[in-house]
């Protein structure tokens, strides 16, 4: 498939994981990718594998840093807004860090973008997290991650007349490098915990990202699409203690 042919992509947080394995898919399918990250070092080297893309450094917490660079694009068709913070311990410098980082980045880049996707009915993806929707512990990931589903659903209404799709994906546990080290914990917590027996890969997100910046997905906005192996849809350990699992 070469959906995106002809077609600009920007993905932040791209120098890792899901957004690592998104600008593969997207520049597989035909996108010049712009491959962003805080870490320009490795925005390069995911760049560098890839058949049309530029690697970017870019703050995704530096309004003004964003408004420049993506303001100063010649066109773009799809953004995705992947970036966030890591898991931290509770204070209030982490919940002002969480939502800077998480929900405040997003809404930089989608308020710079808009005007681009306006003009070539373009569409926004943002990476949520199942932990918007269950108690999976991390309060202020979590409580951030959740104000992105409302924020999304109030752009999608915002950008519907512009003819801009605005939509979210919140995966459930993914494969990425932050559980280097803990492959074994990984591997049981698919197994116990997921209906598909397994945790995802960052391509199980990427081809899901891939579908709803699409026109595969024209007639979609304001969603938010669980990619979670069936975790919060099945309750394993209810249908157990039934004998039922």
């Amino acid at each position: 498939m070469n959906r995106f042919e002809g077609r600009t992509a920007l993905i932040t947080g791209a120098g890792s994981g899901i957004g690592a394995a998104t600008a593969r898919r997207l520049a597989a399918e035909g996108a010049h990718v712009l491959v962003t990250d805080v870490d320009e070092d490795a925005a390069r080297a995911v760049a560098a594998g890839l058949p049309q893309a530029t690697p970017l450094r870019l703050d995704i917490t530096d309004r003004a840093s964003v408004e420049r660079l993506i303001g100063g694009l010649p066109a773009l068709h799809a953004l995705v807004n992947n970036a966030f913070l890591p898991f931290a311990d509770d204070p209030d410098e982490n919940w002002r860090r969480q939502l800077d980082g998480t929900l405040l980045g997003a809404v930089h880049c989608s308020r710079a973008a808009l005007p681009h996707l306006a003009a070539t009915a373009g569409a926004i993806v943002t990476i949520g997290s199942v932990n918007a929707e269950a108690d999976f512990g991390d309060h202020a990931y979590s409580a951030a991650k959740a104000a992105l589903g409302s924020f999304t659903r109030t752009l999608a209404g915002e950008a519907a007349p512009l003819g801009v799709r605005v939509n979210q994906i919140n995966p459930g546990t993914v494969d990425t490098p932050s559980w280097a080290g803990r492959e074994t914990a990984l591997a049981d917590l698919g197994a116990r915990a997921y209906p598909l027996g397994r945790v995802g890969t960052p391509e199980d997100i990427a081809a899901a990202v891939a579908f709803l910046a699409s026109a595969d997905a024209a007639w979609i906005t304001g969603t938010t699409l669980r990619v979670d192996g069936g975790l919060l849809a099945v309750n394993r350990h209810f249908r157990e203690i039934l004998g039922d699992g």
